[in-house]
């Protein structure tokens, strides 16, 4: 069974070349294009990995990951931060709201998968959530 991926940007164009890559990649794919659909495709897909902009309308990714972590105590569920933000301070934040991993766009698709195979590697070994 693909591991289920949800892929959270407001620009279509970033977030439906990246899930047709991803999904070349093996893996189940959901998209959302704001925040408040990425809460509801949370709740209602049970992605494995989440993919987060911060730049979003309705709910921003700090807004987004606040209520992740706030809602879903029951299991781990890995963000990962994929932001052109790439100053020091908007990775501490992001670190200190206990996001998994950061990647400063542009990256590579390559970045990204790695990213998110560590993510998926650590899964089982996570006890405390």
């Amino acid at each position: 069974m693909a591991h289920k991926l949800l892929v959270v940007d407001d620009d279509k164009d970033v977030t439906i070349t990246l899930s047709h890559m991803l999904a070349r990649a093996g893996y189940e794919v959901v998209v959302a294009f704001d925040g408040e659909e990425a809460l509801r495709k949370v709740a209602e897909e049970n992605p494995d990995v989440i993919l987060l902009d911060l730049i979003m309308p309705k709910l921003n990714g700090f807004e987004v990951l606040k209520e992740i972590r706030a809602r879903y105590k029951d299991r781990w569920r890995p963000v990962i931060i994929i932001s052109a933000q790439a100053e020091l301070e908007t990775m501490k934040k992001c670190y200190d709201m206990e996001a998994d991993h950061y990647l400063s766009k542009p990256c590579s698709i390559e970045n990204i998968l790695q990213g998110i195979r560590t993510m998926i590697s650590l899964i089982p070994c996570r006890k405390d959530s």
